[in-house]
């Protein structure tokens, strides 16, 4: 015999897709923080520190964008 188990959409009905919304709205939130944090890290480094992560300030965002 076989058993299924289904489980609820937390995304049922209106207040879940509310729901769903805010949850993804405050992960991109804390996601742009942590970036905007990384980028500050990197903009302050000197020019010698950053060319032993081997880059340049030219770089800063598109390794902050790329999660290095």
């Amino acid at each position: 015999m076989a058993t299924i188990t289904a489980t609820p959409s937390r995304e049922f009905g209106l207040f879940g897709r509310i729901g769903a919304a805010a949850s993804k709205l405050a992960s991109a939130i804390a996601e742009a923080r942590q970036m905007a944090a990384r980028y500050e890290q990197l903009r302050r480094m000197p020019n010698s520190e950053l060319a032993k992560l081997g880059c340049s300030r030219d770089e800063i965002a598109q390794l902050v964008v790329r999660g290095l």
